[in-house]
This record gives C-alpha cells, structure tokens and sequence, in this order.
C-alpha cells in the first residue's frame, strides 16, 4: 500500500474494503456451516466442553513491539480463570489471529473469527486504526469486542467495551499537569492516523482554552522510521526549549527517542509526554534513551496495591523475571475478568445478556478498583509517571480517586455537551446531556 493510500484508509477507513469483508464473512461455508459446526445454534458460541474467545492483535509488524504483551496478559487471564473453574464450568478455548499490523486484515480476521469460529466476544486491536477498521463488522453482526487501549474518544458503541482510557483519563490531565509544571509552548508529533490526529486536534482546543500554544505538529506514517525532519523542526519550533507531545505509536519510538537524545533533546529541557510508551516499549527501547521522559496512563508497575504486586509476581512467574507489565496489558488482563463476570451474572454467554450484565461490573484491578459504566468505559485513575534508570516509572501525580469516562469530548466544538448511555434506548451512543 502507498503512503497515501494508507494515509487515506487511516484516516478515513475503506468501506469498499469492509464492505466485501462483510459479504464474504456472511456467505462463508465449511466451518460456519450449522450443519458443520458445533458451535451453531441458539447459543452458537458456548459449545461441548469449552468457550471459544477470539484474541485479535497484531502479532507481527510495526505494532507487535506493543500487542504481543497484552496477548500474553489476556491468555495469563483467561488460564487462571480456566485453573479456578472455567466460565458457567467451561474453559474458555481462544482462538488467536494476527491483524499483522495492517487494518483490512483486521476486519478480516474480526470477520473469520465470528463467522468461522463462533467466538463468543473478540478481545483485540491496539491503534485506533484498526479498531475503525473492524467496528463495521461487529456492528453489522450486533457482535462483541473488547477493546484495552487508550485512544482518542469521540466514540461510543453498543457492541464495543472500553477499558483503555479516552482523553478525560490521560490525555486531558497530561496537559493540565504540563502546562502547570513544564510550560507553554507544546509541539505535537504523533502517527499518521486517527488517534494522533484526534487527539492532537483535542489538545490544540484545551491549550487554546487553557493559556497554552502549539507551536508546531508534524506527523509519520505508522512504522516510519525518518525521524530526522521532525526533530529538526522541534529545535526550529522550540530553540530554548519546549514540551513535546508524543503520539507515536509502534516502532517509531524507537528511532524517535534514539535521535532525539543524539541531537542533545534531552529530557530536562525537552520534556516528551508520551500516550503511547509504556514499560515494554521503555524496556525494548532502552531506558538510557527514555530516561527523565513522561508518560500519562492509569497503571504502571511500581503502583502499591495489594491486586498489583500479585498481579506483577504472577506475570513475572509465568513469562520470566525479566518481564515488565504496562497500563494496556493491564487494561487487557482485566477486560477478560470483566467479560467473565458479566458471563456469570447473565447465566449465559448469549451476546444480549451479557452486554446487559457487562455495565455496572467492578473489578479489584492492579490500578484499584474499576467500574464498567453505562457508556461502556470504565471509571479508573490517573496517573502521570517519569521513566527512571531501570526502565520503570515514578508516579509523579495522581488523581485521588478514580475518574468518570467522557468518551465525546468537551473541548471539540462539535461534541460539546453530548454523553452517551447505552443502557437508555431513549439516550444511546450520542445524545444531548
């Protein structure tokens, strides 16, 4: 795909694409026949002795460096829920596929995996791109998924439950705490698709309201490694100094935070805020390039909770000392439980039921305790954290209690006051608080 193509179908999706997607995943045979298929019937998804999941991150390409973890903290949750008993006293069987970085084969698979597989949900996606991508399928089919990364908001759907963070539970705090402690002026970098360009759309509205200035934004395509051209233009933009905002994602960072240190970028004058880099990325990155650098996210390794240190120790035990957690895989591990949860109190994994069940569940997570709220997002925590040498971060401020979810934005012109209720068929995705 050229650059601009890919460009285009960020930003604005391939319904053409999606569209054969669809018919395809609605004609296929063999395997999603009823006659074939064990799984078919009333309640197609919970057949013989187990349940079947879908698992849908990229397990190769640019966003591997990020996805390949929180597929590990989904299976860590799923194999301790089927050691303790299973779901209604069935093992939860996942079906794993690889969207490889690469958005049609997102909906692809998501497609596959309802159609072919008949999973009862779908735990999956990480950079909003692909999260655009598959949403015509699962509204199409009233099906299911879960989604655990941050992102940029301006978005509400039935068939969708949120456990990362919208801007009201990262981006927005970051800026308030920056403009307080680091100064005014902000250069914005990010990816090339709809997250960064949400999101930085969000943060030149509240610097605007907020007595800030964005002095400069520029943007790679996603897996880009040309850094050179926008380092120098932040030294154009910020000769003295400055905050950056980075909305990088995937294996841009690692070239990104490399240059930035080699053109003398450092830290205590160039103070990067990231959404996107999390341990792992710290860890596979190297904390010496990191070092002094923020993040904003609602979870981090070193947070002292009791659910934490168990959290922290079972990962370890299971994938290796040397590992590290991070806020999505955490936002991934206690999706799963969430999901369960809400499997239990419907007595059933038929889809109705349980997104019914799903909304007022609560969970001791590793961050404290979480909420699944009428608009399909969680209540959680704040918190701001700076890299230290061993690659972990210090918690630099929090907020003292958790946070509601705002998924339509209150600084963007065309989403002021809107909510969205998803248990009111009077109020739904988008109406007028």
């Amino acid at each position: 795909m050229s650059q601009l193509g890919r460009r285009k179908f960020l930003l604005y999706g391939s319904t053409g694409v999606l569209a054969s997607l669809l018919l395809k995943g609605c004609a296929s045979g063999g395997e999603g026949d009823t006659a074939a298929d064990p799984c078919a019937g009333a309640n197609p998804c919970a057949a013989g002795d187990g349940i079947k999941v879908g698992i849908l991150h990229s397990l190769s390409g640019t966003m591997a460096i990020s996805e390949t973890t929180v597929v590990d903290a989904e299976m860590m949750a799923i194999d301790e829920i089927n050691a303790a008993g299973g779901v209604l006293g069935k093992k939860i069987i996942p079906v794993k596929e690889d969207g490889a970085s690469d958005w049609p084969t997102f909906a692809e698979k998501a497609a596959k995996l309802i159609d072919q597989d008949k999973v009862v949900t779908v735990f999956g996606c990480w950079a909003s791109a692909s999260r655009k991508a598959v949403m015509p399928v699962f509204e199409s089919k009233k099906h299911m998924l879960w989604y655990p990364v941050q992102y940029e908001g301006q978005e509400c759907s039935n068939n969708v439950f949120y456990t990362g963070a919208p801007p009201t539970q990262q981006i927005e705090p970051a800026v308030d705490w920056l403009l307080e402690n680091k100064g005014i002026e902000f250069f914005l970098v990010g990816s090339d698709y709809v997250f960064p360009r949400t999101a930085n759309t969000i943060i030149k509205e509240q610097l605007a309201a907020k007595g800030g200035k964005t002095v400069g934004e520029d943007y790679l395509p996603l897996g880009d490694t040309e850094v050179t051209p926008i380092i120098a233009k932040i030294k154009a933009a910020l000769p003295n100094g400055g905050v950056i905002f980075n909305s990088l994602n995937g294996d841009s960072n690692v070239s990104f935070f490399k240059q930035m240190q080699g053109a003398g970028l450092t830290a205590d004058k160039y103070p990067v805020m990231s959404v996107s880099v999390a341990e792992e990325e710290v860890r596979q990155i190297g904390a010496e390039y990191l070092k002094g650098h923020y993040a904003s996210w609602n979870y981090y390794q070193t947070v002292e909770t009791p659910a934490n240190s168990k959290f922290v120790a079972d990962f370890k035990a299971k994938y290796g000392e040397d590992r590290v957690t991070n806020d999505p895989m955490e936002s991934a591990y206690i999706m799963v439980y969430l999901w369960k949860q809400a499997v239990e109190k419907a007595g059933t994994t038929d889809l109705e039921p349980v997104r019914a069940a799903a909304v007022g569940q609560t969970f001791d997570a590793p961050q404290g305790e979480v909420a699944m709220q009428p608009n399909h997002h969680i209540s959680q925590t704040v918190r701001l954290g700076q890299v230290r040498d061993d690659g972990l971060f210090d918690v630099v401020w929090s907020t003292e209690e958790s946070l509601e979810p705002i998924p339509w934005n209150q600084y963007v012109k065309e989403t002021q006051g809107f909510a969205c209720d998803l248990t009111d068929p009077a109020k739904g995705g988008k109406y007028k608080a």
